[in-house]
C-alpha cells in the first residue's frame, strides 16, 4: 500500500496537486502532438484544440513559460523547452499505459481514450507499474 493510504489529508493534498498540474501536462501533450504534425504550434491551435478562448490559451501560456515549461514571444509560434518536452513525453507515457490497461479490461476504445483522459493525471506511478505489468502479462499469454 501507498505510505499515505491511510490518511484522508494526504490523499486530498495530492489531488489538488494532480489537478494543479493536469492543465499544464494536457498543454505541453497537445503542443508537443501539434508540433510533430504541423512542425508549429500557434494559440489558434490551442483554441481549436480545447475549445477554449484565445485569452483562455495566452493566459495558460504564460503560466507554461513562467513555469520553463514553454517559450513564445507575442505574435510567435509556440515552442517546448526541454522541460516541456520531457513533462509531454511523459505524460504521453501515463496517458498511453493507462488507455491500454483499459483496453486489456474490455473497455471500448472511444471510452478508453475518454476515459484515459482523466485517469492519466491522477494515477501514482506504483498503479502505473501494475497496470503495465498486467497488460504485459496479457499480451505474453494472448
Amino acid at each position: 500500500m501507498g505510505r499515505n493510504a491511510d490518511n484522508p489529508a494526504a490523499a486530498h493534498q495530492r489531488t489538488r496537486a494532480d489537478h494543479s498540474s493536469e492543465t499544464a501536462e494536457d498543454y505541453v501533450e497537445a503542443i508537443a502532438e501539434i508540433l510533430e504534425s504541423q512542425g508549429v504550434c500557434r494559440v489558434v491551435d490551442l483554441t481549436h484544440r480545447f475549445g477554449v478562448s484565445h485569452v483562455t490559451v495566452t493566459r495558460i501560456i504564460s503560466r507554461l513559460v513562467r513555469d520553463g515549461l514553454a517559450k513564445t514571444e507575442p505574435y510567435r509560434p509556440i515552442e517546448l523547452t526541454p522541460k516541456g518536452h520531457r513533462l509531454a513525453k511523459e505524460s504521453q507515457k501515463r496517458h498511453e499505459i493507462v488507455y491500454r490497461f483499459l483496453l486489456t479490461l474490455g473497455v471500448d476504445p472511444a471510452t478508453a481514450r475518454i476515459d484515459a483522459e482523466g485517469i492519466e493525471h491522477h494515477v501514482s506511478r506504483e498503479t502505473l507499474d501494475r497496470f503495465q505489468a498486467l497488460i504485459d502479462r496479457r499480451s505474453k499469454s494472448g
